[in-house]
């Protein structure tokens, strides 16, 4: 995922309500569907603050001085993006709704 797949995500911003039976649709199982989800959301997560983390580092200044602080417009831009992208929550339910989640339950599989 980069910052393009993020911009152009079609998950809402605030809170929406699911249709439980759309959900959990192909599994069978909401709580299964749910731990899929849930799974694929810390993975956005990392991935996001990695690309956050590396894009701020671009920013950084490593002095010991507190009086040289300044604001940098570019990393003041970079920070608001990322604020008001959707939760890493709303962007999996999105791609579990949309079937982009590959899952496997490796129990029923022997």
């Amino acid at each position: 995922m980069n910052m393009n797949d993020l911009k152009n995500s079609k998950a809402p911003v605030s809170t929406v309500t699911i249709n439980k039976n759309e959900f959990d649709q192909e599994t069978g199982n909401i709580y299964e569907a749910i731990s899929i989800a849930a799974k694929r959301a810390v993975q956005i997560n990392s991935e996001i603050k990695k690309e956050l983390l590396e894009k701020l580092e671009e920013f950084a200044t490593y002095s010991d001085s507190l009086e040289e602080v300044f604001e940098n417009k570019e990393q003041i831009e970079v920070s608001k993006f990322y604020e008001k992208l959707p939760k890493p929550h709303a962007l999996a339910v999105e791609e579990w709704l949309n079937e982009k989640i590959y899952h496997r339950n490796t129990d029923k599989e022997v």
